[in-house]
């Protein structure tokens, strides 16, 4: 398009008409001006024959009220709200007790929906408060926050309770709904089979009640009790789990740690890539499409046929590009933890973490003979007694029974614990073997050593403590829900490194899965964090007997 022609004369002033006129709506534009209101509004008309009218310049007439035409603005388009997802009435969801005593926040977790509590469901409650077990201690944060539920009632009579307690009037601004008790005696008629005075069936009555009073509302029973769930559903009630809990719907998306580089990982990012060496380890920085799904303290491979194999660990991510940084071949004896060597990949990676003094929090998972108790502790014993790291080693772990409970055991409190430690004593055993050129007398004395820097803790009495330059072994911590863990890895001091072992495949705890369990929820929310790690160990190097008995039994 060629350029205008420059002026041929000097600028003049505009005159008020010329002004006037400039000032109008052009005919063709698609944002005019709103009428003023001295002028009718008139029906718009399409006229698709006479183009005469089109063609008529529109003069805009200054109205009494404004002397001066102002330029016209452009009109802003109005947003649309966007009407919610659920735009229907709020679902009704009547909790069972073991919810509540399994998670005493979950009154505020259910978003804009609305609560109900039976009556029974206050009596349970009532009968679990006592004691000191955690079911007891949730029991009564439950009733705590029921109790300010109900101080901030606005009415203080029956209707404001029959109008339901906002659940946002104790500070939790994410629960939107409402919480209403059962106020009246429900006469519902369950099957014959089905004894009325037990507790459950009393809430499935209850629940059928409902749902014939509010035939337009969505009434759901919530509930962790299998059978109880069962039943709902074979009564034609509509029963769900409690997922609010749950870290991952599925175990299998749970991160380990771990990456195998494509094959072509050389060729894509090779071109930009840069390497140096430093304090006996090999940096690679590079960037790339694999970046963004990279975390830092995570483990990459490669292993091709025919060239070296590539073993790396994410060592920083800065913007659109990550530092790569080789590691320590555990594998080899000259760098045995303890006498300890690994015999896999998975384990290589794992003591690399273990051994780190900038890894404040590690988590290792994986079955049955992976090596997970034998390497923590070898590693343990080698930052005290060599390395002088750490002062002690700490041991703890779940006090959860396979079979039927023995009962009260006497001593101490490592005399206790001491039953439930068969699992160090095998593994010191094996450490103790190691050392064959002691003697017999100097094995007895290393035991004696090594023993006197191992305390073994009950979790009973975790509360209130602070662990300074200590190495903490968290056994099974698959058996620990989210908040005995954040109790647990609170208690870390400066200088302080703690270890969770376990198998999320062996939960025994009543109420816990996969993916609820404190293991899963340390796992997923320390993942990415620069001073932690976690290795899932995937290879058991036991014996081949329990290898093979883990695949088929």
């Amino acid at each position: 398009m060629p350029l205008p022609k420059p002026p041929a004369k000097r600028a003049a002033i505009l005159s008020p008409a010329d002004f006037e006129s400039q000032a109008a709506p052009k005919p063709g534009k698609r944002n005019t001006p709103s009428r003023t209101a001295a002028e009718p509004a008139s029906p718009a008309v399409m006229d698709l024959f006479d183009g005469s009218a089109a063609a008529t310049p529109v003069v805009a007439r200054p109205s009494a009220a404004a002397p001066a035409a102002r330029p016209a603005r452009p009109v802003v388009p109005q947003r649309v709200p966007r009407t919610p997802r659920g735009s229907g009435p709020a679902s009704l969801f009547v909790l069972d007790t073991n919810v509540l005593m399994h998670d005493p926040t979950s009154l505020f977790r259910f978003e804009e929906h609305d609560i109900y509590l039976p009556m029974i469901t206050l009596e349970e409650l009532d009968s679990h408060k006592k004691g000191m077990t955690e079911v007891a201690r949730n029991a009564r944060q439950v009733s705590r926050d029921l109790d300010a539920l109900a101080a901030a009632m606005p009415k203080r009579d029956a209707s404001g309770m029959s109008e339901g307690l906002p659940l946002s009037a104790t500070g939790h601004r994410e629960a939107g709904g409402k919480l209403f008790f059962q106020t009246h005696l429900v006469n519902v008629s369950l099957p014959a089979g089905l004894p009325q005075g037990k507790a459950d069936n009393q809430i499935l009555g209850v629940v059928q009640a409902l749902r014939e009073q509010h035939p337009g509302r969505e009434v759901v029973l919530v509930s962790k009790d299998i059978n109880m769930r069962i039943k709902a559903r074979a009564l034609g009630l509509p029963a769900e789990d409690y997922f609010n809990d749950k870290t991952l719907d599925d175990v299998d998306l749970l991160y380990t740690g771990v990456l195998a580089l494509p094959a072509d990982f050389w060729e894509r990012h090779g071109k930009t890539m840069e390497s140096w060496q430093q304090g006996g380890f090999t940096y690679y920085r590079i960037s790339g499409p694999l970046v963004p799904a990279l975390l830092v303290n995570q483990f990459v491979y490669l292993e091709a046929p025919g060239a070296a194999p590539l073993y790396a660990k994410v060592h920083e991510i800065t913007g659109k590009s990550a530092v790569l940084r080789t590691l320590r071949e555990y594998t080899h004896t000259k760098n045995a933890v303890w006498g300890v060597t690994a015999r896999n990949r998975e384990q290589n990676f794992a003591l690399n973490l273990l051994m780190d003094p900038e890894c404040d929090f590690i988590t290792l998972t994986g079955t049955a003979g992976t090596g997970k108790t034998l390497m923590t502790l070898a590693s343990g014993l080698s930052q005290v007694m060599d390395d002088r790291r750490y002062t002690e080693i700490i041991v703890t772990r779940v006090t959860v029974p396979v079979g039927e409970d023995i009962g009260f055991l006497p001593g101490t409190e490592e005399e206790k614990m001491g039953p439930w430690m068969g699992a160090l004593d095998d593994n010191l055993e094996v450490l103790a073997r190691s050392d064959g050129g002691a003697g017999e007398w100097g094995r007895a004395a290393t035991n004696d050593l090594v023993r006197s820097k191992i305390k073994i803790k009950s979790l009973n009495f975790m509360r209130g403590r602070t662990f300074l330059n200590k190495f903490v072994i968290i056994d099974e911590a698959q058996n620990l829900t989210p908040k005995q863990m954040k109790t647990l890895i609170t208690r870390a001091g400066p200088g302080t490194k703690i270890v969770c072992l376990g198998n999320l495949a062996q939960i025994d705890t009543p109420y816990l899965t996969e993916g609820s369990s404190g293991l899963t929820y340390a796992v997923d929310r320390f993942k990415g964090w620069p001073h932690s790690g976690h290795v899932t160990l995937a290879r058991g190097e036991r014996s081949r007997l329990a290898d093979f008995a883990s695949e088929v039994l």
